[in-house]
């Protein structure tokens, strides 16, 4: 059974950095994909970055592309979103999500990972909360 685990979310105040992490377990090969998504109240869940963890392959989405970093370890089966330059408008809650994505999908390429239906598996999510 496949377990995302959130963990790193808080409150900060505007302009400042939050790192979240995403403990997978589970999955049965590396032929992967784990993204993170957020959703603020009365918003839909926005795709903010995906990593494939065989090639660390990333995507972003243009609400924070300069100021989120996506990495991964292999060892940890952990994957990391750091943020920057955070503000207000960053405040959600995060999901990690998880997915077996073939490294020849086209929708994920298209999508730049950010379409929600790419993936089976999902945190619980964390809550960020970016003070002015």
């Amino acid at each position: 059974e496949v377990q995302l685990v959130e963990s790193g979310g808080g409150l900060v105040q505007a302009g400042g950095s939050l790192r979240l992490s995403c403990a997978a377990s589970g999955f049965t090969d590396d032929d992967y994909v784990i993204a993170w998504f957020r959703q603020a109240p009365g918003k839909e869940r926005e795709g903010v970055s995906s990593i494939r963890k065989t090639d660390g392959k990333t995507y972003y989405g243009g609400s924070v592309k300069g100021r989120f970093t996506i990495s991964r370890d292999n060892v940890k089966n952990t994957v990391y979103l750091q943020m920057d330059s955070l503000s207000p408008e960053d405040t959600a809650v995060y999901y990690c999500a998880g997915g077996k994505i073939s490294p020849t999908s086209s929708w994920y390429d298209r999508t730049r990972g950010a379409h929600p239906g790419l993936y089976e598996y999902w945190g619980q999510g964390t809550q960020v909360t970016v003070s002015s």
